[in-house]
């Protein structure tokens, strides 16, 4: 089957529904499944699938081998395999999600700044309908989408993972982007096993998709899902539910921003790259966010400040960004010479902000940035 004459996924969901789904390129029988979520699939034998399939393998062996790079379906931000976005509900990260996969669908820059290469993209809006999803796409600006960009907003009894593995099976190697919108509306049709926890639930309908995914050399997994309402130190603990799911995922993003606000905060963790934490902004006029800079970096840096003086009043702020000016510190004198204050006044806004760790006090009676 060429890519001219593939069927779009609609198309690939009847014919999954009347038949066996058999892809010959690896001889993997990938008729649905029970509805269990687990998967019916009979494997070839081992040595005639890659070695990335292998299940075990000789120490030298593995170093022989020459692995490709691993790829990347954003830059130094969104790393193939399964990522988990978390956010609190209604803040925008379903414009964000749609607007990434018209740029991935498409060939463009996400979030405005960071290239991202064309490719088949399987958006799974399980919360919305065909009249937003048309709605949001003009807001957004995009009049003329790709052929390669295709939606499922309703399962109509079809197995969710069996969806997400024919889309993946037909695009195998073509780095493909299935996003997942969102994770309580899958995991609501996956029946719960007999004495099964909540957490052992979450872990095994999460290795499931991180299953599907790690098959596909390149392909990218988003999962949406919420946070909950407890806050945490580690944003990661902040994942809505038992850690099952966390625990599972190969990256972590965290979306927050205050309601009705433009300024927000991307918070990344994965297991193969460095964590961080970068300033978007989003747009409520055209429903696009942003990086707040034209370059991670610069986001990041921007992270930073926004982090000192995010829920502080002006004067505050204008003192905090003041300091972080001042490298080597500075004296509530020169404070106050410097905004013309009473004498005393900046000394009462400095601690302040050096008992909230937005600045930090030395030994000298100086104020300085907090370390980088």
């Amino acid at each position: 089957m060429t890519r001219a004459t593939m069927p779009s996924m609609s198309e690939m969901m009847e014919l999954n529904r009347a038949t066996a789904y058999l892809d010959p390129s690896n001889g993997v029988d990938v008729s649905p499944t029970d509805g269990t979520g687990e998967s019916t699939q009979q494997v070839v034998p081992e040595q005639e699938l890659p070695f990335l399939k292998r299940s075990s393998f000789n120490a030298r062996d593995l170093m022989a081998q020459d692995f490709p790079p691993l790829k990347q379906l954003v830059d130094g931000l969104i790393a193939s395999g399964m990522v988990l976005l978390v956010a609190s509900p209604k803040i925008g990260k379903s414009w964000m999600m749609l607007d990434l996969s018209y740029v991935a669908a498409k060939g463009g820059k996400a979030l405005g700044a960071i290239p991202v290469e064309r490719r088949p993209v399987l958006y799974m809006a399980l919360e919305d309908g065909p009249r937003r999803l048309q709605r949001r796409l003009r807001k957004l600006g995009y009049n003329d989408p790709p052929e390669n960009l295709e939606f499922v907003v309703r399962l109509d009894g079809h197995d969710p993972l069996q969806i997400i593995t024919t889309f993946l099976d037909a695009h195998r190697d073509e780095q493909p982007l299935v996003i997942l919108d969102t994770y309580a509306k899958y995991r609501a049709v996956v029946p719960r096993q007999a004495g099964e926890s909540e957490y052992d639930r979450d872990s095994r309908i999460a290795a499931n998709l991180k299953d599907r995914i790690d098959e596909c050399d390149g392909g990218t997994l988003i999962v949406v899902h919420h946070t909950r309402k407890m806050g945490a130190d580690d944003f990661v603990e902040t994942v809505s539910g038992s850690q099952g799911t966390a625990g599972i995922a190969d990256e972590i993003m965290k979306l927050s921003r205050h309601r009705g606000k433009t300024e927000g905060l991307l918070q990344v963790s994965a297991r193969d790259a460095p964590e961080g934490q970068y300033k978007v902004r989003f747009d409520a006029d055209t429903g696009r966010w942003a990086l707040d800079g034209n370059t991670l970096a610069e986001a990041g840096e921007a992270a930073r400040e926004y982090e000192q003086t995010d829920n502080t009043g002006d004067m505050m702020t204008s003192i905090i960004k003041y300091v972080n000016e001042m490298r080597d510190g500075v004296t509530p004198k020169i404070v106050d010479t410097h905004f013309a204050l009473s004498s005393g006044t900046a000394s009462k806004y400095l601690n302040r902000a050096a008992d909230a760790q937005r600045i930090v006090k030395n030994g000298r009676g100086k104020f300085a940035p907090l370390p980088a």
